[in-house]
């Protein structure tokens, strides 16, 4: 092994142990249920040491500028912790980075590693604020289209979650269409995203959300219904779940 090699592997073993010295070991079977790590479930096999998302964050943002090499080692890892702490690294290394260059690089490694994201958590604390924010100022359709195409589950609810950052900066075309494209989808984390999303747009443009539901909450999954009406009024929400004729 070179020089380089091992002391890129000491500073990857200091920040892990720096996450397990804040873990806390009686939260491990309490996260392993909520983000559903049994076998056959979408997170089997996942592997947790009981770290808060806030004690994650603070360890995270000290290494956001280690080499990329490191960032993706810790990505990769079993464990859930080390991979979120990655991408909280990632968020803030875009965050502060100047220059369009960085930026395009780090949206690149975020693309080519988004099977990585491998639970809801990790897309959500992500995507928003790397992919969402950079096609705030570089929009893109097809990047969002391309993984809302893929194979990969977790692509597919980056795809979706990212236009929160575009929502709350009033631009509804990118959620709406693929609000639309996933009215067919089997899986119950994308029927949650998609009315996630547009609660979210109900919560900045009503109409706009109206006009949606009057045009599809009859071929709406059940669940993607009930999360996009949440804020509406009963009597609104009354009148949307009786055309809801479809499952999850």
């Amino acid at each position: 092994m070179t020089t380089f090699a091992k002391n890129r592997l000491a500073m990857c073993e200091i920040w892990q142990q720096q996450l397990r010295d804040i873990s806390r070991p009686e939260k491990i079977k309490i996260l392993s249920s909520f983000f559903k790590t049994g076998k056959g479930e979408y997170g089997e096999g996942d592997k947790f040491l009981g770290i808060t998302v806030p004690d994650n964050r603070k360890v995270a943002i000290t290494h956001a500028f280690d080499p990329i090499e490191d960032i993706h080692e810790m990505l990769c890892h079993e464990i859930h912790e080390f991979r979120l702490s990655a991408l909280l690294a990632l968020v803030h290394r875009y965050k502060k980075a100047k220059a369009d260059t960085e930026q395009s690089a780090i949206i690149d490694f975020y693309l080519a590693n988004a099977h990585r994201c491998n639970n809801w958590d990790l897309v959500d604390l992500s995507a928003p604020y790397i992919l969402g924010t950079h096609l705030l100022n570089h929009p893109s359709p097809a990047i969002l289209d391309n993984l809302a195409a893929s194979d990969n589950l977790w692509s597919q609810r980056i795809a979706i979650v990212a236009t929160l950052t575009l929502i709350r900066n009033n631009r509804y075309d990118d959620t709406l269409r693929l609000a639309e494209r996933y009215l067919s989808h089997h899986h119950q984390l994308i029927h949650k995203a998609t009315g996630w999303m547009l609660r979210e747009v109900g919560k900045k443009d009503l109409p706009t959300l109206l006009d949606f539901l009057d045009r599809w909450a009859d071929a709406m999954p059940r669940t993607a219904l009930r999360y996009a009406i949440e804020r509406l009024t009963a009597e609104k929400r009354q009148f949307y779940m009786a055309f809801s004729k479809k499952t999850d």
